[in-house]
């Protein structure tokens, strides 16, 4: 039957007039929402600024800081398809948010699109005495009697890459972030899986861990060939290859989240270290008073604790250079947050860690390890700014492990390596991956620095 395009002319008019209504009603909606909050005033149909958000994410987060400071509320609003978006700058608003996640409030989602990557039951999206039962099986993962036994692992692992960095780089600068993702992967794998996965499956695992992270800077376009539908079905494979070794799907989104965040927090640890030479040396005397790694010897858990400027500077890289600067949430009602505002159901409400961390803390914008050390205390004086591994029901089970993993490389790095950045201009601004991690991706040159490399058995 032959088609006769001409019987539609008629219709042309009413289709146009119909899509500016829409286009209208959906400007008017958004400005409803919106009301007195910053934030651009009109918006691109349905995709809203999503483009400028995944081309330009350090731009787009920045502008969006800037509109929540510029008003006494520290809130500002957005759009990205079709979604309404809050960014909240207030620390105190944003322990509103972690305090109130629960079924007829805030819904923590990890990812504006989460659930479509993640599924519907992770632990994530877990309520009440559900979630506190499951995270009562992983507490004693992250005991101090566990994390003394992951140090010996922790360590050969470290060595084993950094005598490889050091034969990689040879008179080069090397880029850091991807070899510190497969030492970081290697280390969580060993530790939390061990002999159970085999060498195909730890390949495997790493590549469909590059697809998940790829895809989360995407557009969440859930079709054959776009990054996103690749990140979702890595993230099938990547809980088939950890079942298989039995694990469940909620222990692995624990390793996958502490996995991102420590490759961001080794990375920064090298650019502050390398960009405060008085505060290397300190490390370098610290560690010097309890390990001899010309004796073939390990750090035991013990000297570990009493590296306590070691721990300083490993929490002031977190608390400058927060990993995962927003732990993003979906407002199940309509929720009060201030006196003159609601926050509309089915908004993704960005509460910013990042922020947080230069609110309250003196000189915050200054890289200073003596902020946490015992005559200071600002940890316990500022401590509802250090956001960074979360808070309330769903605050890091895994945050001790984290510390002391970092503190295991910036012992074991600045005694072993003697390293320089390779500084061009813009090196050290923030890109995101989905993390946050300098721009150049840390590109350095090292060389050996002690007189031989302790045994890796």
């Amino acid at each position: 039957m032959e088609v006769k395009w001409g019987m539609f002319t008629p219709y042309i008019p009413y289709f146009f007039s119909l899509l500016a209504l829409i286009l209208l009603i959906e400007q008017i909606s958004y400005l409803k929402k919106k009301r007195f909050l910053p934030g651009p005033t009109l918006v691109f149909p349905f995709l809203g600024n999503a483009i400028s958000l995944v081309t330009y994410p350090t731009n787009f987060w920045d502008l969006q800081s800037s509109y929540a400071k510029s008003t006494p509320l520290g809130i500002s609003a957005n759009y990205i398809i079709g979604r309404y978006i809050l960014y909240i700058y207030s620390t105190d608003l944003s322990h509103k948010i972690f305090a109130n996640v629960r079924p007829d409030a805030f819904h923590l989602v990890g990812h504006p699109f989460g659930k479509k990557l993640f599924g519907e039951h992770n632990l994530i999206y877990m309520f009440g005495q559900q979630h506190k039962d499951l995270r009562r099986r992983i507490a004693p993962n992250f005991t101090p009697r566990a994390l003394q036994t992951y140090t010996d692992i922790q360590q050969r692992i470290i060595l084993k890459h950094l005598v490889s960095w050091c034969n990689k780089s040879k008179g080069q600068s090397i880029p850091l972030r991807i070899l510190c993702r497969d030492m970081n992967l290697e280390t969580s794998q060993t530790v939390f899986v061990g002999p159970y996965l085999n060498e195909e499956s730890r390949k495997r695992f790493n590549v469909d861990y590059n697809f998940f992270n790829v895809g989360l800077m995407k557009l969440p376009i859930d079709l054959p060939g776009f990054a996103f539908r690749n990140a979702r079905l890595a993230v099938e494979r990547l809980v088939e290859t950890l079942a298989g070794c039995g694990g469940e799907r909620e222990e692995d989104e624990i390793r996958r989240r502490t996995n991102d965040a420590s490759t961001s927090s080794l990375l920064w640890a090298v650019a502050y270290l390398d960009s405060h030479p008085h505060v290397l040396e300190k490390v370098r005397k610290e560690v010097a008073k309890y390990w001899v790694p010309e004796d073939n010897s390990i750090i035991r858990s013990e000297q570990l604790r009493e590296m306590k400027y070691t721990e300083a500077v490993a929490r002031e890289v977190v608390r400058i250079r927060a990993p995962a600067t927003m732990v993003p949430h979906i407002a199940g009602v309509d929720f009060q947050l201030t006196e003159n505002y609601v926050i509309p159901k089915g908004t993704i409400v960005f509460p910013s860690v990042f922020d947080s961390s230069f609110q309250g803390f003196t000189d915050p914008e200054a890289f200073d390890p003596d902020r946490f050390t015992e005559e200071r205390q600002e940890d316990r004086v500022y401590k509802k700014n250090f956001l960074a591994f979360g808070a309330g029901a769903h605050q890091c089970v895994g945050q001790r492990y984290a510390i002391n993993h970092l503190m295991l490389f910036i012992a074991m790095f600045t005694t072993l390596v003697d390293f320089k950045r390779d500084t061009t201009d813009g090196c050290d601004e923030i890109a995101y991956v989905p993390t946050i991690v300098p721009k150049d991706d840390c590109r350095v040159f090292l060389s050996q620095k002690c007189a031989q490399f302790p045994c890796a058995s």
